[in-house]
């Protein structure tokens, strides 16, 4: 079974760059056909998908944060990570790391989510 991991600092100061990693186990990030995708959820509103990475390196960003927004790869380390520059307390959300599987569409597999704030 796929496990999910996000790592990062909790605390982001206004107009610098949030990064976030997520460490993935019980599975290759490269196998076919998954994406890997970053899902926030801001205090008191629904979820907002930010972006993905599918297994063969391509990117995808919400056309509302594309700008700001860079998610990478380790393949050596099955790490994932989210860059998220210029950030404002509006972008304060617990963010999640997601598996999405092709054939159905569905986030079967999430990280238990890691709190960001943006303060100074």
């Amino acid at each position: 079974q796929v496990q999910l991991q996000e790592s990062g600092p909790g605390l982001v100061k206004p107009s610098q760059m949030l990064s976030l990693t997520c460490t993935v186990s019980g599975g290759s990030i490269t196998t076919s056909y998954y994406a890997w995708s970053w899902i926030r959820q801001p205090p008191g509103k629904g979820l907002e998908w930010m972006g993905a990475i599918a297994y063969d390196g391509s990117t995808y960003y919400s056309p509302s944060l594309k700008s700001r927004t860079s998610i990478s790869r380790d393949t050596s380390k099955n790490q994932f990570s989210l860059q998220l520059s210029s950030v404002t307390p509006e972008d304060t959300a617990v963010y999640y790391c997601v598996r999405e599987t092709y054939s159905t569409g569905l986030y079967e597999d999430w990280g238990q989510g890691t709190q960001v704030t943006v303060s100074s």
